[in-house]
């Protein structure tokens, strides 16, 4: 009878016209009912002490309270009448405040247990919920009696919404620090704040209107139910869930929300949305909570916490978020109503037991209702007694009720907080996860019936179901009989699971034969790759709807509604056909599956590969095109699983566009020929699909890695050798390096002796190609039986000549450190590494591991002393030694040429290890044969390096080396002293020093010293020999005569006269060991770069000479000879007089000969002068070497200065000058105009740029030429794009306005009147205020005859301009009729101007201007004598006077002449008259 009664409450309550929101009803409800003054009551004056303490039992309480109740009733109905009382009790039933006896039926209960629908759901209920779905931008939650509820992301805690409407701010933050993920600044998506099955306190904010009959929104699928959450909006906030929470509520133990408001140094404040107090959750406490320990709570993010202590100042709340202590903390007192959240774990004394539920009493004074959803399965009466103390959750406050009641629960998830398990036992299998949803079951048992609702039926033990009346039977089943009918009580009928209740812990089920029927009942049961047969429900242009089986439907792309490209698919897929297709895409998450009908996929055979995991190499499938390029194909399988198919592998046969044979959507059949999982890429061959393909692949499974075979040699490339190996006739792949290292022979020598059809043997497979049927080989490792384990390896074993093995672990300065074992290294001196320094390897690289042979033993250290020379590993084997070991000094012998590396860079010069315990010394002056000022940058350490022994010394065991050429005879010269001189002598001197009065020379190999009068440099006594002096530079290198030496006072006197000189004297001096040393094969020393090419002149004579370019580069001895020997006579001789003396050779000519190459600038004239004189010398064509040898070297003219007076002449001569004057913009565009006269478009374009970037910001002007050149350059060379571009730059860069119209005055510089115009048009409407852009514009117009558009442009541009502006923008367009149009229309427009503003007299003067240029002297008298009969002062009068008077003499005559005299003496006369007037 109760759900009897309550289906006529739902009709009563459900009048058509009441589809409106509760927020719109809210504001009408206390015009139907009465306010709640209970309520209010109970929130704001206590009438009881706290907890409802009282001397009475709580069953003595209720008692009294029934009583009261029953009076108070008798009183009301004893007043009024019967009809109003019978309207009163039918509005208390409405209500549900008056519902059937007690279970002892001796008093009337006042409580009524009532199921929760929407219509009872009102705006701020409160209302405990358990997530079902988390959304990206909103929660749905389950509520009690099968509800649903949706909460948006605005409504989860006021911090979130803040962050998300600063979401701009927060994707910067992101950006600067993407790595921290926790960080509380990123705007934290919902998934990472709420986890399927967490519970909530929630606020209900609005109701909307059903839009079914099916309200409860039951038996949908999970979209509907999404869809009937929508019903419901509810908060989250803590500010609305947590109202009516005061501040002595928070006691230890009291549960609310809270949001995580900042992250502070030690842990987080929470708001509780309670005024005046603020919660504080520590580092440490937060670590206990049911989230990740390793990352920070997001700010907004909403927690369930518990109150562990309050502060003393009553500010700060420490709270704990312990699950266990959360969920088992028991709510004991409360100061108000509005303190019982939802969710509060609370002691009820069980009052009444009913058939449908439980009434209780909550802490002592409110009532409270327990449904039969909430209750231990079974009837209540045998699990409950009137008078049990039972703890229970509050599930929601039953409002509008006085007094104030609320729904509890006593389910066991629900007061442990957690999900309903489907199992007794220790499992705690999820419900979901034990009956997935289309689940057939069996045998369901039918244990209560609610006639106007459904069926409540037994899954199992524990488990319940719930069957709403319209799952029941797809026949309309009005009501339901507990008693009789097809579905009584104890019933057992098939059903089906369709969904789940979370928060009742009960299953969604159906009954319905077409449910049962079904094949599929959500997408996420539909297989990909399954032949399905469907029903055509709809096509459209874009696609094609198929129904697959109830409510899941699929659709199929136009690209795949068959194998080729349908013109008309209307003819052939028409609503309510069948169709059978094969499903190609699931997505449950979008609930979305995707069809195809393509004949080729539906009835293939092939694998299905839907998974990177289905991707086997091998595997030949079936593929849809649907992209194609020109080098590639990229195909498609089964749930948007792509490959890749190179233009090689698309066929057999060359094809000249792909795109003509493939088309997209063409199904092709393809191989799987590689997989890479890290990439999750797929390469697929169509050509290797191919039947016949097989038989064209070689079989390698007869060849696996590490085999050991042999081969013939097919063919030999350019680094392999193909090889055939035997008997299984597969190829190979060899590397030629391979092989030669193992034969010890180059690669060279190897090519030339191997040939095809050759034999291998012991060569090793080390990959294998199954696809090219090919595998790659190489040479069979070398024994290593001679190699002692390092197991057996010990300091005590190891023996001097012993093969070890080990791994270079770093270099110091005496070598590479090598690891032998965990105990023992191994020291490595770079000269004990190879027998050649040059091609070896002296410096083995870090890591690298490698085999030597123990030279020496040293135990102390633990360290032994190794070799890796060929000739120590096999003394066997003669192996060739190009740079020998040295021990002892006695292996060395002065002049012996030697090799070594740089040991270190000292101040004095360079030390050299030759060997592991010697070491040479090379002084400075022993480096370089001329003086080199920066030595020490061309050497650095571990330089390998090449020298002649200069001595030994093996009692103090010293070594001193020479880098220098030539031989050593040098070494007798460098102990030449004063008294080795004799006066006469002709010696190599170098200038030391330049003085006015000389020059101080030095004597070369020697310390010697002297001077050289300036009277002895020169043959003429006329001579300047100042200009003689200059000439000279220090360390120039010059031939001297011993003039006088005085032994007594240590002085030498030298001469330069080129008198004192013969020819031989120049020759150079030959040797008995340079008649032992062969031509051209004069040792090179100093560092060794590359190889010993001995041909060419050494480095470090290269590296000093400028530029220097030697006249006989065959003969290297005669180019150090005749460096030694530097020709000063140069200017000499150009002082000389003709008839001078001959003994001095003639004038060289210059010494850089390119052969006709690259000039800096254009060849000097003198210099054509000298080569010819050279060449009238030259009479005797057989002596030309002879005349080469004397070639003397020449000092170079520095024409630096002359940058400054010619015009540049390439790229260098501009980036030279532009070095000097970086912010000019002349030179930038001169760097520009010549790379347009070479063509460069690109490379001007490039400087231009480059100017752009180099010149000053404040050079405005400089950077504003470089953009009109620019823009000229686009003009003429770029493309309409190119040049629109570059000026929206310019413009942006510049003053717009210039930019505007230098660009208008660009396209009429290059004939484009056109788009000069429009230009023009263009700037008039952007600077529209401009008084300049319109005169320009009408000039624009009148050269090109355009005078009608030119004169309405005056009348256009007044409209615009300011009237400031007016005055002068007119007198400017008469100016323009004066110069480009009608003068006379230029001179109505003056007259205009004069005559309305007459003081103006500049306007006087611009008038009587453009009047002189018309040449009239008529015209400009009447002017003048308009103007100066006007009022002004004597100094305005003067200069008009003055003006007339130079125009009469340019135009007039004498006559007019005098009579302006005569106007000016008059003029002054009146004036100085009405002065003394």
């Amino acid at each position: 009878m109760a759900a009897g009664k309550k289906r006529v409450l739902d009709e009563a309550s459900g009048h058509p016209k009441a589809k409106k929101t509760k927020t719109e009803e809210q504001s009408k409800k206390p015009k139907d009912k009465p306010a709640q003054p209970a309520s209010a009551l109970l929130t704001d004056d206590v009438d009881f002490p706290r907890g409802g303490g009282t001397t009475l039992t709580p069953l003595e309480v209720k008692t009294l309270r029934a009583e009261a109740a029953k009076e108070a009733d008798m009183e009301l109905f004893a007043e009024s009448s019967n009809s109003k009382a019978t309207k009163r009790k039918r509005k208390s039933d409405a209500h549900g405040t008056s519902a059937g006896a007690a279970k002892d039926g001796t008093k009337k209960a006042g409580v009524r247990i009532e199921h929760l629908n929407y219509k009872r759901v009102v705006v701020g209920m409160k209302i405990l919920g358990q997530v079902v779905a988390v959304e990206p931008l909103a929660l749905i939650v389950s509520l009690p009696n099968q509800l649903y509820g949706h909460i948006p992301i605005t409504q989860i805690s006021t911090q979130l919404t803040h962050v998300l409407e600063s979401i701009e701010d927060a994707e910067m933050d992101l950006s600067e620090d993407e790595d921290t993920e926790g960080s509380p600044s990123r705007v934290p998506d919902l998934f990472e704040l709420f986890n399927p099955g967490q519970y909530v306190r929630a606020v209900v904010t609005a109701v909307h209107a059903p839009g079914a009959t099916d309200v409860a929104g039951l038996g949908r699928a999970r979209d509907d139910v999404q869809r009937a959450s929508r019903r419901v909006e509810m908060s989250l906030v803590p500010e609305k869930v947590n109202e009516g929470v005061v501040k002595t509520d928070l006691r230890p133990g009291f549960t609310l929300s809270a949001a995580v408001k900042s992250v502070e140094d030690h842990g987080y404040i929470l708001d509780l949305g309670i005024p005046d107090v603020s919660g504080f959750l520590s580092f440490k406490d937060a670590q206990k909570g049911p989230f990740e320990n390793d990352k920070k709570l997001h700010v907004g993010r909403l927690l369930d916490v518990a109150v562990s202590k309050m502060s003393g100042n009553g500010r700060t709340c420490n709270v704990s978020v312990d699950p266990k202590m959360v969920s088992s903390a028991l709510l004991t007192e409360v100061s108000s109503v509005a303190s019982i959240l939802p969710g509060s774990l609370v002691q009820c004394l069980v009052t009444a037991i009913q058939p449908d539920g439980l009434i209780l009493q909550v802490l002592g004074y409110f009532d409270g209702t327990i449904d039969q959803f909430h209750l231990v399965p079974g009837d209540p009466e045998t699990h409950y007694k009137v008078g049990q103390k039972v703890k229970a959750r509050v599930l929601y406050d039953i409002s509008p009720s006085t007094p104030p009641r609320f729904a509890l629960s006593v389910a066991d998830h629900v007061v442990k907080y957690t999900t309903k398990s489907a199992a007794s036992d220790d499992a705690n299998t999820d419900l979901r996860e034990a009956y997935p949803v289309g689940t057939l079951l069996e045998a369901v048992k039918v244990t209560r019936v609610e006639s106007e609702r459904g069926l409540i039926v037994e899954v199992s033990p524990g488990i319940e179901g719930f069957v709403h009346i319209s799952q029941v039977s797809d026949e309309h089943v009005p009501t339901l009989s507990s008693s009789s009918g097809a579905w009584k009580l104890g019933t057992v009928h098939k059903a089906r699971v369709t969904g789940y209740y979370p928060l009742d812990g009960i299953l969604q089920l159906s009954l319905r034969p077409s449910v049962l029927a079904q094949k599929f009942l959500q997408v996420a049961d539909v297989q990909v790759g399954e032949v399905i047969k469907g029903t055509v429900k709809k096509l459209t242009d874009s696609a094609l709807f198929v129904s697959i089986s109830g409510n899941v439907d699929g659709v199929i792309w136009p690209n795949h509604y068959a194998d080729i490209t349908l013109k008309h698919p209307q003819k052939r897929f028409k609503p309510g056909g069948s169709i059978k297709c094969r499903v190609l895409v699931v997505n449950p998450e979008r609930k979305r599956i995707a069809l195809t009908a393509k004949k080729t996929l539906v009835e293939s055979n092939l694998p299905i590969v839907s998974t990177l995991s289905d991707a086997q190499v091998g595997v030949v499938t079936h593929a849809v095109v649907f992209k194609v390029s020109e080098k590639s194909l990229q195909v498609e399988f089964y749930n948007n699983l792509k490959a890749f198919v190179p233009a090689r592998e698309a066929s057999e046969t060359a094809l000249t566009s792909l795109s003509s044979a493939f088309s997209v959507g063409k199904p092709v059949q393809v191989r799987i020929i590689a997989v890479d999982p890290e990439t999750s890429r797929i390469t697929a061959s169509i050509r290797q699909a191919a039947p016949n393909y097989k038989s064209a692949i070689t079989d390698i499974s007869g060849v696996d890695i590490g085999d050991i075979v042999e081969g013939v040699v097919s063919d030999i490339r350019k680094d392999k050798a193909v090889v055939t190996l035997q008997p299984t006739q597969v190829t190979a792949l060899l590397s030629l390096t391979n092989l030669a290292n193992r034969r010890d022979v180059s690669v060279a020598q190897l090519r030339s002796s191997l040939k095809a059809g050759d034999k291998l043997q012991d060569l090793v497979v080390t990959s294998r190609n199954p696809e090219k049927g090919f595998v790659l080989v190489a040479s069979k490792p070398k024994e290593k039986e001679q190699l002692v384990q390092k197991s057996q390896l010990s300091i005590d074993t190891v023996q001097p000549g012993q093969l070890v093995g080990g791994r270079v672990l770093r270099h110091n300065r005496h070598g590479a450190l090598i690891k032998l074992t965990n105990s023992i290294t191994g020291l490595l001196h770079p000269t004990d590494a190879c027998d050649d320094y040059e091609n070896g390897k002296p410096f083995p690289a870090v890591d690298s591991v490698l085999k030597a042979v123990v030279l020496s033993v040293d135990k102390e250290r633990r360290q032994v002393t190794l070799s890796t020379r060929l000739s120590r590993l096999f003394p066997d084997q003669n192996k060739p030694v190009v740079d020998p070991e040295i021990v002892n000094l006695d292996e060395l012998k002065v002049g012996q040429n030697v090799r070594g590396f740089i040991k270190s860079v000292a101040e004095h010069g360079l030390f050299v290890t030759l060997g592991r315990n010697i070491d040479a010394r090379v002084q400075i002056k022993e480096l370089f044969d001329d003086y080199v000022k920066d030595w020490k940058s061309r050497f650095s350490a571990n330089q390998l390096v090449k020298g002649r022994v200069l001595s030994v010394n093996p009692e103090k065991k010293q070594i001193e080396l020479s880098f220098r050429s030539g031989d050593l005879k040098r070494d007798s010269r460098s102990q030449l002293t004063l008294s080795d001189l004799t006066e006469g002598q002709k010696v190599d001197v170098r200038v030391k020093k330049v003085e006015d009065y000389g020059i101080f020379i030095e004597v070369q190999g020697s310390k010697v010293s002297g001077l050289c009068h300036k009277s002895e440099l020169s043959d003429n006594k006329d001579a300047d020999v100042t200009l003689a002096l200059r000439s000279f530079r220090e360390g120039d290198t010059v031939k001297a005569v011993v003039l006088s030496i005085d032994k007594e006072k240590r002085r030498i006197s030298f001469g330069l006269k080129p008198s004192y000189f013969e020819e031989k004297d120049f020759e150079p001096e030959k040797s008995d060991e340079d008649d032992a040393v062969p031509r051209g094969s004069s040792p090179a020393f100093g560092v060794v770069e590359g190889s010993d090419d001995e041909d060419g002149a050494e480095e470090d004579g290269e590296e000093e000479s400028d530029g220097e370019v030697v006249a006989n580069e065959d003969d290297p001895e005669e180019f150090d000879d005749g460096e030694e020997g530097m020709d000063v006579d140069f200017t000499l001789d150009l002082q000389r007089p003709s008839g001078s003396s001959t003994s001095a050779p003639s004038a060289p000519a210059d010494t850089l000969r390119l052969g006709g190459g690259f000039q800096w600038s254009v060849p000097d004239p003198t210099a054509d002068v000298d080569m010819g004189s050279e060449e009238e010398s030259d009479e005797d064509g057989g002596q030309e070497g002879k005349r080469k040898k004397k070639k003397r070297k020449e000092i170079e003219q520095d024409l630096t200065a002359d940058m400054h007076t010619k015009a540049p002449e390439s790229n260098a001569d501009f980036e030279r000058l532009l070095l000097g004057s970086p912010n000019s913009s002349y030179l930038w565009v001169q760097y520009m105009s010549f790379q347009l006269q070479i063509s460069e478009i690109d490379k001007a374009r490039e400087i231009a740029k480059r100017a752009l970037k180099t010149i000053s910001f404040r050079e405005e002007q400089e950077k504003l030429n470089v953009w009109i050149a620019l823009l000229n350059l686009e003009n003429v060379y770029g493309t309409d794009e190119s040049l629109e571009a570059t000026f929206k730059d310019a413009a942006r860069h510049n003053d717009s306005k210039t930019v505007h119209l230098r660009m208008a005055e660009i396209f009429e510089q290059s004939d484009k009147p056109e788009k000069a115009e429009e230009q023009y048009k263009r700037t008039c409407k952007k600077f529209s205020q401009s008084s300049k852009v319109w005169t320009l514009f009408g000039e624009h117009y009148l050269k090109r005859g355009m005078l009608e558009e030119a004169r309405k442009l005056l009348p256009r541009s007044l409209q615009s301009l300011e009237k400031r502006k007016h005055l002068k923008t007119i007198s400017k367009f008469a100016q323009l009729e004066y110069k480009l149009g009608d003068p006379e229309r230029g001179k109505t427009i003056f007259e205009g101007i004069v005559d309305s503003h007459p003081k103006r007299w500049d306007m006087w003067s611009i008038y009587m201007d453009m009047e002189a240029g018309q040449g009239d002297i008529n015209n400009l008298r009447n002017l003048f004598n308009r103007v100066l009969a006007l009022k002004m002062t004597s100094h305005k009068a003067k200069s008009f006077f003055k003006k007339w008077l130079e125009l009469e003499r340019r135009l007039g005559d004498e006559d007019g002449q005098e009579a302006v005299k005569a106007k000016a003496i008059e003029w002054t006369q009146r004036a100085a008259g009405d002065s003394e007037s």
